[in-house]
């Protein structure tokens, strides 16, 4: 299908039209950007941001760091409480008479619930330790900021 001479026109128009609306546009867009952006005014705000930020993300650190504390002396205390029952199923099926067997459970409980304790003291530090990476880090960002 071959275009008549006044259909060519038409498109030829048509393209330049669109053209010359997105350039226009985009010349539109970048000025009005450049013209209503101030920097000073951006900038005083976001310090204000970081230091609002910086005491809650510590309130939120510390918070976590203390519901996981108390979710590991749960998890400790599970474990003791489990060792110390099973020693008490051992003693009730050799009657109490102080078998090798008995003997065994006691000081393998003893040694479950030592570990326990071990455990969940280094899991406590390790969580000590990102509480206080997660704040350092904190002061790092204000200070870059604050400077």
């Amino acid at each position: 299908m071959q275009l008549t001479h006044f259909s060519k026109r038409l498109s030829t128009v048509g393209n330049f039209l669109a053209i010359t609306v997105l350039c226009l546009s985009a010349i539109a867009f970048t000025w009005h950007s450049s013209l209503l952006s101030n920097t000073t005014a951006i900038a005083a705000p976001s310090v204000n941001f970081i230091a609002n930020a910086d005491s809650t993300v510590k309130g939120k650190a510390n918070e976590d760091a203390g519901q996981t504390k108390n979710f590991i002396d749960d998890a400790a205390d599970k474990v003791k409480n489990t060792a110390k029952r099973n020693a008490s199923k051992v003693a009730e099926s050799t009657d109490g008479n102080g078998s090798f067997v008995q003997r065994k459970a006691l000081k393998d409980t003893a040694t479950i619930q030592r570990r326990a304790d071990e455990d969940a003291a280094k899991t406590k530090k390790a969580v000590d330790d990102t509480k206080n990476a997660v704040e350092r880090t904190v002061d790092n960002i204000k200070d870059a900021f604050g400077k």
